[in-house]
């Protein structure tokens, strides 16, 4: 089929050459210029494990071309994916000028009948303001069709999540589109559920928020298991292996982060506050994720005292693993916290070091994740990269001037730990 994508941030590019993977003929439109020129010689301005190999793949094929034009994508697909950013605005509300935007853009340029997708995580009732625009602008006065289409993608393994999703939500208005985006996504062989456009909307707010939940719902009874001696990963096992609750997303840490969770529960809030409905459920969940980086901030100051001119180690600078994503980080977040009180930081990531640099000043970037320690007071984990798990402990212990390991993320066994000789904390355990 012949598709057309507008925007290649994470959801846009991942869509977009998952779709030219399966068969489909795709454009993917930016207006960003120069993103457009990297992306037509087939490098990706982010780091998404498999993703680079099959843009590479299909821009030399032909399946896969990019664009600044909309009125190129639009004239030369039958169906239009939105995937522009809805950021966050102050009060938690979703700013959906982007939306709006692209919506007066391809209307300017349609001529026939399109089918038109909301893929982009929006309000409920937003399917029914892009139609609105749509025909308010589209000069040629043409039939279309608005469809939401939510993604259900994670940063770090979002070519695995397109390309073997749990389930495809199609949201519409009517029957006309279902069976061409039927035809999009039969080739993932995945259960495609029709339903109407507000739903389809709710539902994408409605599972992170959920999620989310489970992430605080962990963080909390990770206190709980601190103040009773308790190991928090062995309760987690515990209740996991119960089919009705699953172990995902029971991990105690740092808290949630990234450009997904946090937006998304500020704006699912606001949209129940807007229907007239104080959902806070959601409001304790912001709670619990603020006050698991306190208190693990907390740990740190308790052992180490005064942080002035203390040298700390951090490893992890993503807000998860397998991405260099680095919006609204824990480890961002608790490395600004530890410069604010005279730290000084030595920081190593696999991948997230390049964007990190725009973000954190005085801080000296090691290359080598067995070189950080080095002269340093103590080691911080920050981030859950599998890679850490293969640190060279020894080493590590011997490079800092005290052997202290704060694990943000229970990547270590606490016995073992104290057996190498560390003075190590980790979180609900």
């Amino acid at each position: 089929m012949k598709l057309t994508i507008i925007g290649t941030g994470y959801v846009g590019l991942v869509t977009g050459t998952c779709f030219a993977e399966v068969g489909h003929q795709v454009i993917c439109v930016d207006n960003n210029e120069s993103k457009v020129k990297l992306l037509q010689a087939g490098g990706i301005p982010i780091y998404e494990p498999g993703l680079e190999e099959m843009v590479k793949k299909h821009v030399a094929n032909g399946r896969l071309r990019f664009t600044a034009s909309t009125k190129d994508g639009v004239e030369n697909s039958d169906i239009i994916f939105i995937a522009v950013p809805t950021p966050p605005q102050p009060d938690g509300s979703v700013d959906l000028s982007y939306i709006e935007g692209v919506a007066r853009e391809i209307a300017s340029a349609m001529t026939s009948y399109k089918i038109v997708v909301d893929k982009s995580t929006v309000p409920v009732k937003t399917g029914d303001k892009v139609a609105e625009t749509i025909k308010r602008y589209c000069k040629a006065k043409v039939e279309f069709d608005v469809v939401s289409n939510p993604e259900f993608l994670r940063e770090g393994f979002a070519v695995e999540d397109l390309m073997k999703p749990d389930r495809v939500v199609i949201g519409v208005r009517s029957q006309r589109p279902v069976a061409a985006m039927r035809d999009v996504y039969t080739p993932f062989n995945a259960p495609i559920i029709v339903t109407d456009i507000n739903s389809a909307e709710l539902i994408k707010h409605a599972a992170n928020s959920f999620l989310a939940l489970k992430i605080s719902y962990i963080n909390a009874v990770s206190v709980i298991c601190e103040a009773s001696g308790a190991n928090v990963q062995e309760v987690a096992n515990g209740i996991g292996l119960d089919a009705r609750i699953g172990r995902r997303f029971l991990d105690a840490g740092l808290g949630f982060g990234g450009s997904c969770f946090p937006k998304d529960l500020s704006a699912f809030i606001k949209i129940s506050e807007q229907l007239g409905y104080d959902f806070a459920l959601l409001k304790e969940v912001q709670r619990i994720n603020a006050g698991q980086m306190e208190r693990f901030f907390k740990k740190i100051t308790d052992t180490l005292w005064v942080l002035k001119d203390k040298k700390i180690a951090v490893l992890g600078l993503a807000f998860k693993q397998n991405t260099d994503d680095v919006r609204s980080s824990p480890a961002i977040d608790l490395c600004q916290r530890l410069q604010k009180e005279g730290a000084i930081l030595r920081v190593h990531d696999p991948k997230a070091m390049d964007k990190a640099k725009d973000i954190l000043k005085n801080v000296t970037f090691v290359e080598d994740m067995n070189e950080v320690a080095e002269g340093c007071d103590a080691l911080v984990i920050a981030t859950e990269w599998p890679d850490f798990k293969k640190l060279d402990l020894e080493r590590a212990r011997k490079a800092l001037t005290h052997p202290i390991l704060f694990d943000g993320r229970n990547l270590f066994d606490p016995l073992e730990m104290e057996k190498l000789g560390f003075i190590y904390k980790s979180v609900g355990r």
